[in-house]
């Protein structure tokens, strides 16, 4: 590991002034205490079956049981703190920016601890627990570019009786409430939040090292991500504790972000 570590480091401080690209996935956020999706931690939601409760086409047929699912979730995210790994993200990215360089944070996490760890340079390609949207397409609250905070929703009628009557509605339009993520029957172009067109930019053109960290490799941006890199022979680090991924083109690093990068931004002498 130690010698994919220092590739990894050499990596880093020569790609300048061009862009790193990082890509993380729920096992950047596992150190924290929040379930993975793919992993084999015991609360694991794709333990569950996710991709039927986790449909535009389950929250149509029960609004009610659509929220209560999502917030059963998102409940979980409540007091986590960032680890080490995210922190050594943002470190990163101020290294980054410092010398001149580009840097661009592509996370399928919908937690909010990249922001709280201080990354400013990032795209939450699927959505963030911290905002909700209207049902209704073309509302000023809904897609293709509306939300709204979570903060804003008065959620006690419904977490009292959580029933379709009691769902949350839109203050603009009326409509049902949703959750401001994509979910697996959607396109990542259907939010202008999700920056699709800034994601395939960095990748296809601007990208000069990629890093993927706590991802298993099995959503369109990672698949997206890793064809366009590979086909510019743009060099690809995969960190994550069980590498998911075998390719001619991507070193894999066997450790947490939380160990893995901590360890790059000490060799690096960033804080």
């Amino acid at each position: 590991m130690q010698d994919a570590l220092a590739a990894l480091t050499d990596a880093v401080r020569s790609t300048h002034p061009e862009q790193i690209l990082i890509v993380t996935g729920a096992g950047v956020s596992h150190a924290s205490g929040i379930p993975t999706f793919r992993g084999s931690d015991p609360d694991a939601v794709w333990k569950r079956d996710v991709t039927e409760l986790g449909t535009h086409e389950f929250f149509r047929e029960d609004p009610a049981g659509s929220w209560k699912w999502y917030l059963s979730r998102f409940d979980k995210l409540e007091g986590a703190k960032p680890n080490p790994g995210h922190h050594a993200i943002a470190a990163l990215e101020r290294f980054q920016l410092e010398r001149g360089g580009e840097f661009l944070l592509v996370t399928q996490n919908v937690d909010t601890l990249h922001e709280q760890a201080g990354s400013q340079r990032m795209i939450k390609v699927h959505g963030t627990s911290d905002r909700y949207r209207c049902s209704q397409v073309g509302c000023d609250l809904g897609a293709p570019e509306g939300s709204i905070k979570a903060s804003e929703v008065d959620l006690a009628a419904f977490r009292a009786n959580p029933v379709e009557a009691n769902v949350p509605r839109c203050p603009s339009c009326g409509s049902f409430l949703r959750m401001h993520v994509l979910w697996f029957d959607e396109a990542y172009a259907g939010h202008h939040d999700y920056q699709w067109r800034r994601v395939g930019v960095a990748a296809q053109v601007q990208a000069r090292l990629v890093i993927f960290a706590g991802t298993s490799f099995s959503v369109g941006v990672t698949d997206f991500v890793t064809k366009l890199a590979l086909r510019r022979r743009v060099p690809i680090f995969n960190i994550d504790p069980t590498p998911r991924i075998s390719e001619p083109g991507i070193l894999s690093i066997a450790a947490g972000a939380e160990v893995a990068l901590v360890e790059v931004c000490k060799q690096l002498g960033v804080a």
